[in-house]
């Protein structure tokens, strides 16, 4: 069966993401956009992933089959590049081939919507409806691009000049950084660099060759896959590290120490910015797996504040309904103010650079000043396959019988719209949470001593295998 998760559609290579699946989700897409669009005109990418260019042509081939136009973007895409062609050439939608952050056997299919952001589960749940309802139309890629329907393209030169005129490129020609960035092999390649042309930023690039294997690791920037980073870090004289998952719409930083600098704090960072920095405003949106950090600064600046389920789709919505600063996930997807209702992790690490140029301040500096005014918040994760008859099991047993103390603190409050939260007395909290992408149980904790986070998480997995 296909189901799209928190972020499309993903499954494993050759065991049911295959072409045939593949044509049958477009047929699908197809048939949505035919329905609700008069003469749509679409966008498709693809990343660095075994067989994705092959993909993304079956469904441009589809596509274009049933009277679609498409836009094929001729080389590897970040998600962001594709969301900034939608927007600019205000096109009904697009459609990546991409499992972003996924291990390599997968591949999957996001679509994206006219407003740039993704489909949300109203729009996703139509297009499963219309798997296998009408007879697949496809038409050869040259056929396609022969009678007009089908049209190679390449925005990176448009989006680069985007981005660099979205940063203040002029703090940069002014201040020599040594930035290392982490593509993960994924489609963030030259990018970097690129908008960094023509300023003083040095720019080393790590893992910025094609390997649909990854490196044996998952491209997703959570501290078990970026010990390489950290050890450069901490042995090279690097400012800052920016590291990008396989799609580059998620972020993560490094210090110079090589201590990591998780996602929730880069947004509180981003949003501190934003505010103080280049005097925007806005509200704040938060997921519910995301840091406390953001609502004491929520507080601190009398900010409104939103707290969705995990899924960037929820925060896009809020970003095309309300006045958004910038809203993000504890994976690192980001999106922020006067942009596209969407993530971009490269961006998000250069308005971390832009922040320590305007401040004319290292990075630990900046930290250690956060730390001093708000506190410190220290999070952790785990992800542990979980067999499925414990799912069901586990999350019946924390409703009925919810916990009214952990490791001696008091509950002060239980969040259900997303897992289940446990809130403790001194603002420390432990998440149970099935991913939507993965056959997994994520377990969270955040408390301000990171013992008492390794405690909270270790409660969590004990408690969860030993039902």
């Amino acid at each position: 069966m296909i189901k799209f998760g928190t972020d499309g559609w993903r499954a494993v290579i050759s065991e049911d993401f295959t072409f045939d699946n593949v044509k049958r989700v477009s047929q699908a897409i197809a048939d949505y956009f035919n329905k609700r669009v008069e003469k749509p005109e679409m966008v498709i990418g693809y990343d660095t992933r075994f067989l994705s260019h092959r993909y993304a042509q079956t469904v441009a081939e589809v596509l274009a089959g049933n009277g679609i136009k498409v836009y094929f973007i001729n080389r590897p895409s970040p998600t962001p590049m594709v969301c900034f062609f939608i927007k600019k050439n205000k096109l009904s939608g697009g459609v990546i081939v991409t499992a972003s952050h996924n291990p390599y056997q997968y591949n999957g299919i996001k679509i994206k919507m006219d407003y740039a952001g993704p489909a949300d589960p109203e729009v996703t749940k139509e297009i499963e409806s219309f798997i296998d309802k009408s007879e697949i139309k496809k038409i050869s890629q040259k056929e396609a691009i022969e009678k007009g329907l089908c049209e190679l393209v390449d925005p990176s030169p448009e989006y680069i000049k985007f981005l660099r005129n979205y940063l203040d490129i002029s703090l940069f020609k002014k201040k020599s950084y040594k930035v290392l960035v982490d593509v993960m092999y994924g489609t963030g390649d030259n990018f970097i660099p690129e908008i960094l042309k023509g300023t003083k930023c040095r720019v080393t690039l790590l893992h910025n060759e094609i390997n649909p294997y990854f490196g044996g690791i998952n491209p997703e920037p959570i501290p078990k896959n970026m010990q390489e980073v950290v050890l450069k870090m901490k042995k090279e004289k690097f400012d800052l590290a920016i590291v990008n998952d396989g799609d580059a719409d998620r972020v993560a930083c490094v210090r110079p120490d090589g201590k990591i600098i998780n996602a929730g704090q880069v947004l509180a960072l981003i949003i501190l910015h934003l505010l103080e920095d280049k005097k925007w405003e806005g509200g704040v949106v938060k997921t519910i797996s995301n840091t406390t950090l953001i609502e004491k600064i929520a507080q601190r600046y009398n900010l409104k504040l939103y707290e969705t389920p995990v899924g960037f789709k929820y925060i896009a919505k809020l970003m095309q309904e309300e006045d958004i600063l910038a809203g993000g996930e504890e994976s690192g997807g980001i999106g922020v103010k006067n942009y596209i209702p969407e993530r971009d992790g490269m961006l998000t690490g250069l308005l971390i650079l832009e922040m320590m140029a305007y401040r004319k301040k290292t990075i630990i500096e900046i930290m250690n000043d956060v730390e001093r005014e708000f506190g410190k918040f220290y999070y952790v994760r785990e992800d542990i396959h979980y067999p499925e008859e414990l799912k069901k099991r586990l999350f019946l047993l924390l409703k009925e019988k919810p916990f009214e103390h952990i490791l001696d603190k008091k509950v002060t409050q239980i969040k259900d719209f997303d897992g289940i939260k446990f809130i403790l007395s001194d603002e420390s909290w432990l998440l149970f949470r099935l991913s939507g992408t993965e056959p997994i149980l994520r377990i969270y904790a955040e408390a301000h001593t990171e013992k008492f986070a390794q405690n909270l998480l270790n409660f969590g997995k004990d408690f969860a295998l030993n039902l």
